[in-house]
């Protein structure tokens, strides 16, 4: 309901899973075999060009000149250039190309057993046929492994575009601190000031723009739900009425306009670092990291969230510290346990690793 007061449109489809543990074990990520769910976006036939977009990338301004771009356009992967990136591309919707690519993916695989190598080996020819689809590293940059070349980052860095979180560890895998409006870091974690920076961008959005949206249905939700008692026959009845919810009655998020002053390429690598610090803060729970200069003078933000906060937002603010996004899994059964098995699925870099499984048979055999 929240995605469709925010999009004009919102489309659910079937997953799609590549199932090739093998490639997938390679990569150390089990979890990219459905990332083949992304193939359903060429039956978008109602659109006659379109750009895809990872739910783990962040917009940093207005992208629309893409779709100046041709199919099949993306952007150089960090690991392996020759390679594109397949969170970022533009697309010509097609159930021709849909069915292709379902045949191929069926006969051929994928090398590394997500989309990205099964496209890569679709369009083969992105390497070496036309330059004009090679997107600009700017359109799909990576948060983390970019910054192995630092200086180029510090040149270039401020005319991003789409910043992408590559890797296991989502934006909604940290906590963040309401109160603060910092993202907080655990002994685990040991990302870059300026991955930590765009992180806690991530956040401000989410917190100020996204969470007042998601309360707004909870109460509206809970304000609908009525009892009702009836007996028949000396039984007593009791009849809980929930009203469903019209995304269109949340209030349509307006964004602000867009000027010079808030584009990030208006500015030195320097300046972005210090005007972005009313927003993007980290808090470390290491006390001896300290990735911001309290001396720095406040200046106004490079990076704008999408919307304000509210005075909703505030009072949740007073009221909670901590702010973080649980996903809870159903639990397999025993069937799908064993079939997965059965079908070479399992899931060896939990429950079922190597380790976990000795400990198990050593418990049985002592």
């Amino acid at each position: 309901s929240v995605l469709s007061s925010v999009f004009d449109e919102v489309i659910e489809v079937g997953v799609l899973d590549s199932s090739d543990s093998v490639h997938l074990a390679l990569m150390q990520r089990p979890e990219l075999g459905v990332t083949y769910t992304k193939l359903h976006c060429w039956t978008l036939t109602h659109y006659s060009k379109c750009v895809f977009m990872d739910a783990d990338t962040l917009v940093l301004c207005n992208v629309d000149e893409l779709f100046d771009r041709e199919e099949f356009s993306a952007a150089p992967d960090s690991g392996w250039p020759d390679c594109f990136n397949s969170g970022v591309f533009v697309f010509r919707p097609s159930l021709k190309t849909y069915r292709l690519l379902l045949q191929f993916a069926a006969e051929h695989g994928s090398f590394d057993g997500g989309d990205q190598g099964l496209l890569n080996s679709f369009f083969s020819n992105w390497a070496t046929a036309d330059i004009s689809k090679h997107l600009p590293f700017l359109y799909n940059l990576s948060s983390s492994s970019v910054y192995t070349y630092v200086p180029a980052f510090n040149h270039f860095g401020r005319d991003a575009k789409v910043v992408h979180f590559l890797g296991p560890t989502k934006p909604w895998n940290y906590k963040y601190n309401l109160q603060t409006k910092r993202v907080m870091q655990d002994d685990t974690t040991a990302e870059s000031f300026h991955q930590l920076s765009f992180l806690a961008l991530w956040w401000n959005i989410y917190s100020a723009s996204i969470l007042p949206l998601l309360e707004k249905l909870q109460k509206m939700e809970e304000s609908e739900s009525e009892e009702c008692k009836h007996t028949f026959n000396g039984v007593e009845v009791t009849l809980k009425k929930v009203s469903p919810y019209v995304a269109s009655s949340l209030p349509k998020p307006e964004l602000p306009e867009q000027t010079n002053d808030v584009n990030p390429s208006a500015c030195s690598p320097e300046e972005l670092v210090s005007k972005a610090q009313p927003v993007c803060e980290v808090e470390p729970r290491d006390s001896n990291v300290r990735p911001s200069e309290p001396d720095r003078p406040s200046e106004q933000p490079v990076f704008q969230p999408a919307f304000q906060e509210t005075s909703e937002m505030n009072e949740v603010a007073h009221s909670v510290s901590e702010l973080s996004i649980h996903f809870i899994p159903a639990k397999p059964s025993p069937e799908d346990e064993r079939r997965k098995w059965e079908e070479g699925r399992m899931d060896y870099m939990g429950k079922d690793a190597f380790e976990h499984i000795k400990k198990k048979l050593d418990a049985f055999l002592h």
